[in-house]
């Protein structure tokens, strides 16, 4: 069960978590039992979805620090140095910087390094996507946070949104960001696992190397195989799992520090860091790679903040699992400090042996839990990449009909699955992928540390020198296990690197091949004066039914238009240009997703609708699209005809204004008469409606096929209103009709190809890597769920 459901993102998330951003301040009914007794259930939910990976982090951080030449300095001095700087690594940068600075950065209520990227685009100009217009700034999700007008004549603001290179390196270093979160998505199972059963090797019946790979490889094949029943199925039972695991690693840390060693307490002290320094010297500071894995997964306590609140996670990890955490380490170093030789299975060697296998089973369980979290966030950042426009389309299932946001993506989940294997047999030590694992965590840290500075700037309006002192203070503490992770590289920490160049090239060749694409669309735009020239007829037969024109325009007319009226004696009665694009928002609102216009005098029976999503809203195929088209267009026709400034003598010849139509006030305030019925189908209700004997045929041979596949049919009615204008019912007549005659989807099959006079790079580029993907991944329409049976494409060359 989740209380943030996907209905009303914005007004949960400000009334929830009014730290959250800049929203609304709280009210006092909002420290209500109620409130505090949801807070509260939400922090007993995020034990399962945040805290897997960061909690199961004691399984291998001092058997990592203490390795290569550290092994000469292991003494009872170095372990409390060791300590110290892990009690002060997870008190600075998860407690500080995320729990009481970074979760109060949201957007709308979300978290993560788009998010933080999101808000900079809307409160300064460094937005790169191309279709963008200034009615998206009326969205109710772009107005969150504070007015952007205070900063408006900042010198430092300007700036920036004067160099486009400045703006595509800003959205360079998010998708670098992005790629190390994918790379976690294939490091953090193969450590946590590995890990875990590694306490095998620490039993009296010790497992050789190649036994314990085998038994984590198929804990790995089986964690990937069911991620496609979705985490909703076994979602509670993940943070029972891993609160036991957190009460068991508490109560042995505990148990170790009065048993063991109490001076540990000691060590708490910034002296012994220094002290650590001293006396192991450039060996201590390499170390710093090992460190830093007691942080990793700290990000998802930020990137998971859409399904919580603010204040969950804060009461989550400053009562749980920090304490726990702290407490653990200090109990593992109390027992290191006499049991030296220990360090290369401290965690499992510090167990009572009376609780041994207990404590293995929950530790497989919750390195299980905390691998299926990264999973899952490494799916939603490739959705968040994709609307972007930096990712190529693929497959996105809904893994739960009442927990928005929960996917799946088959062909990232097999991909993910095999590089896992591959690493976990490669490597077969938890050392090496641990110096693999630290590049990618730091990596993303650091450049949420450096989106935050910006954040600070121009979204909370501070002081310039306050978010240096910010960027400094934790860049340079987040530089030094950055720059010691780096020393690693040849030992493992290639990995990601490797990884990361591998999905930033096909991001780079996407979004530029993309770029490329819409440009061309954009400088070859049909002529208004022209079609205006042909007459409302076209200067071609206009017949019976609705077209609707698919294109990545926001404004215009595109150039598969023309292409398609030269070549074809016949079109549409009523056209509709279809654009779907994404806002730099998390979310759009049903009541503000659709953009309705006329392009052309009324005659003409040209619309434009445009549809807007959010970079993590998720089009469902609920089959309602054409009818909710219709009413929108209908709402449309019934507004222009009382608002004449939408259809004003300036804009009514070119493209006329927009108007936002609400999809949920329709059926209360529709221009039709609507009815429904239920019909046996599993196609448009082109073909039920349609005279052709080709389509008929095909219909009833899907029947043959499908005979239990059912579907609501719509069909509409104008009210009998006296007082309705005559031109606005003939309009809303003809609408009715050509949507009975049937609905057709025209689309563009395009390819891509560099101009001749192109360099060498930009043809291998465009005509082999774009087309490669482009030829591999899904195709647009099956992407925006079209019917097949109903779709037009008009092939076309760009020549870019």
């Amino acid at each position: 069960m989740d209380l943030r459901t996907r209905e009303s993102p914005i007004s949960t998330g400000q009334a929830m978590d009014s730290e959250a951003g800049t929203s609304t301040p709280r009210t006092p009914s909002q420290f209500s039992w109620r409130y505090i007794s949801r807070n509260l259930i939400l922090a007993y939910q995020s034990f399962g979805v945040v805290y897997g990976d960061l909690s199961t982090s004691p399984l291998y951080v001092y058997k990592s620090t203490f390795v290569g030449k550290l092994q000469n300095h292991q003494n009872e001095d170095a372990i409390f140095g060791a300590f110290s700087l892990i009690f002060w690594t997870l008190t600075l940068i998860p407690l500080i910087k995320y729990v009481f600075i970074l979760l109060s950065a949201d957007d709308n209520g979300e978290g993560g390094t788009f998010a933080l990227y999101s808000l900079l685009c809307r409160h300064a100009k460094f937005n790169l996507l191309p279709n963008q217009q200034a009615a998206d700034e009326e969205l109710s999700a772009y107005q969150y946070g504070p007015s952007s007008q205070a900063v408006a004549s900042s010198p430092l603001k300007r700036f920036l949104e004067k160099h486009k290179r400045l703006r595509t390196g800003l959205l360079l270093v998010v998708l670098f960001g992005a790629c190390m979160v994918i790379g976690d998505g294939v490091l953090t199972p193969a450590i946590s696992v590995l890990s875990s059963v590694s306490g095998l090797q620490a039993t009296e019946n010790k497992l050789t190397d190649g036994e314990m790979t085998l038994i984590a490889c198929i804990i790995l094949v089986g964690l990937f195989a069911l991620q496609h029943c979705g985490t909703h199925k076994v979602a509670f039972l993940f943070a029972p799992i891993v609160i036991i695991w957190l009460i068991s690693i508490f109560s042995i840390g505990l148990y170790n520090t009065i048993h063991w060693n109490p001076r540990i307490l000691s060590a708490i002290s910034p002296y012994y860091i220094i002290k650590f320094f001293r006396e192991t010297g450039k060996d201590g500071w390499i170390s710093l790679g090992g460190i830093l894995l007691s942080i990793t997964g700290t990000e998802a306590m930020f990137a998971d903040l859409g399904h919580f609140t603010a204040l969950s996670i804060r009461i989550a990890f400053a009562l749980v699992v920090y304490p726990s955490l702290i407490v653990q380490y200090m109990g593992q170093a109390a027992f290191l400090s006499k049991n030296i030789s220990s360090i290369p299975h401290s965690f499992y060697n510090s167990i009572p042996s009376s609780i041994f296998w207990p404590v293995f089973v929950i530790a497989t369980l919750a390195a299980i839990v905390g691998s299926q979290a990264v999973i899952t966030a490494t799916f939603s950042i490739i959705k968040q990449c994709h609307a972007l426009g930096c990712f190529p389309r693929v497959k996105v299932v809904h893994t739960s009909k009442h927990i928005y946001g929960q996917i799946y993506i088959p062909e990232i989940n097999w991909i993910l699955m095999v590089l896992c294997l591959a690493i976990t047999i490669g490597f077969q030590d938890t050392t090496l992928i641990g110096n693999a694992y630290g590049i990618a965590c730091m990596t993303v840290m650091f450049v949420t540390t450096c989106l935050m500075a910006l954040v600070i700037i121009f979204v909370w309006r501070r002081n310039v020198l306050l978010a240096a002192a910010f960027l400094l203070f934790f860049g340079c503490i987040e530089g030094a296990y950055l720059s010691s992770s780096f020393i690693k590289v040849p030992q493992g920490g290639w990995v990601p690197l490797a990884l990361s160049t591998i999905f930033m090239v096909v991001m780079f060749v996407w979004h530029y091949g993309t770029r490329k694409k819409y440009n061309f669309d954009l400088h070859n735009k049909v002529s208004l004066k022209w079609l205006l020239g042909l007459g409302p007829s076209l200067g071609i037969v206009r017949v019976p039914g609705i077209g609707l024109i698919y294109s990545e325009l926001a404004t215009g007319v595109p150039a598969i238009f023309s292409h398609f009226v030269t070549n074809l004696p016949a079109f549409h009665q009523v056209l509709v240009f279809v654009c779907v694009k994404s806002v730099p928002v998390p979310y759009v609102s049903p009541e503000e997703c659709y953009l309705i216009g006329r392009i052309c005098p009324r005659p003409y029976r040209m619309y434009r609708c445009i549809v807007r999503y959010g970079y993590k809203d998720i089009p469902r195929d609920d089959g309602d699209f054409e009818n909710h088209l219709i009413q929108s267009i209908a709402e449309f026709i019934q507004m222009e005809a009382i608002e004449p400034q939408l259809s004003s003598s300036e804009t009514s010849s070119l493209d006329g204004r927009m108007a936002v139509i609400s999809t949920r006030s329709l059926q209360s305030t529709s221009s039709l008469v609507i009815s429904e019925e239920e019909m046996d189908c599993g196609l448009s209700t082109t073909i039920q409606s349609s005279k052709s004997e080709t389509l008929q045929s095909l219909r009833s041979a899907y029947e043959d096929e499908n005979p239990h596949v059912t579907r609501r049919q719509v069909r509409f009615q104008l009210p009998s209103s006296p007082s309705m204008d005559p031109s606005v019912r003939e309009e809303l007549l003809d609408l009715i009709q050509a949507k009975e005659a049937g609905v057709a989807y025209i689309m563009g099959h395009s390819y891509v190809k560099a101009r001749r006079s192109s360099s060498f790079l930009k043809k291998l580029v465009i005509d082999i890597g774009y087309s490669f993907l482009r030829k591999n991944c899904r195709g647009p329409a099956v992407a925006l769920n079209i019917p097949h049976i109903s779709l037009i494409e008009v092939g076309m060359i760009y020549y870019v």
